[in-house]
């Protein structure tokens, strides 16, 4: 109960996800099928659906679109800011993000980086955002590749010669598959960080306190 009540919201938020991954490999294979039957086509087994392009390139395709928008959220908060906004650092205020990190050198609950210093700790000061930029960079590279074998599945249907992966990044259909989610992500972001100017949500550390006033800017 208590590694429940210490691991509560990422136990939930994996969880979710995983049915979601779930629902989506279970409804994506229905509708090739039904797309196959459509077409004249032999149908395939479920585990060799999991395995095609047009599986795993929808799967990447969403994954890199949410890790460029947590990474660009990460990055650009650290530099700008939007008053009144929950989702934002104070502008009259110090912040306790960029204190001077020499101070917490001899604390002994400090991580190691902290202590160690140099360049240890500069890059443990951006490692937050360094990851999540390789995760982007990654689930790009894997959507290109998969995209790239879904456009040749589809290409040896119509007996038609596949693209080379180089040929692939500069198609319009590529660019219109990651456009097509990168803008939803930013639209969402935005949103959310223009309605916690004036809206509330009771508990919530995304959320200002209900009794602060609209021009007050973060926690």
């Amino acid at each position: 109960m208590r590694f429940f009540r210490n691991n509560g919201l990422l136990i939930v938020v994996f969880s979710i996800f995983l049915a979601c991954l779930i629902g989506q490999a279970v409804s994506g294979y229905f509708a090739d099928q039904q797309d196959r039957t459509m077409h004249g086509l032999a149908s395939q087994s479920f585990t060799s659906f999991l395995g095609s392009g047009e599986f795993l390139e929808s799967v990447f395709e969403n994954w890199e679109s949410e890790f460029l928008e947590k990474w660009a959220y990460v990055f650009l908060t650290a530099y700008l800011v939007q008053r009144g906004s929950a989702e934002s650092k104070d502008p009259d205020a110090d912040s306790p993000e960029d204190k001077n990190l020499a101070d917490h050198r001899a604390d002994p609950n400090a991580p190691w980086p902290v202590r160690r210093g140099g360049a240890i700790l500069w890059l443990y000061s951006h490692s937050l955002g360094t990851a999540l930029f390789l995760i982007f960079v990654a689930t790009f590279v894997f959507h290109l590749w998969q995209s790239t074998r879904h456009a040749a599945e589809q290409a040896a249907q119509h007996h038609q010669p596949a693209e080379t992966i180089l040929a692939h990044l500069i198609s319009g259909q590529f660019w219109f598959e990651s456009f097509q989610n990168w803008q939803s992500e930013f639209l969402s972001t935005g949103v959310l960080v223009l309605l916690a100017i004036w809206l509330r949500e009771r508990g919530s550390p995304e959320s200002k306190p209900v009794h602060a006033p609209n021009a007050k800017t973060g926690h």
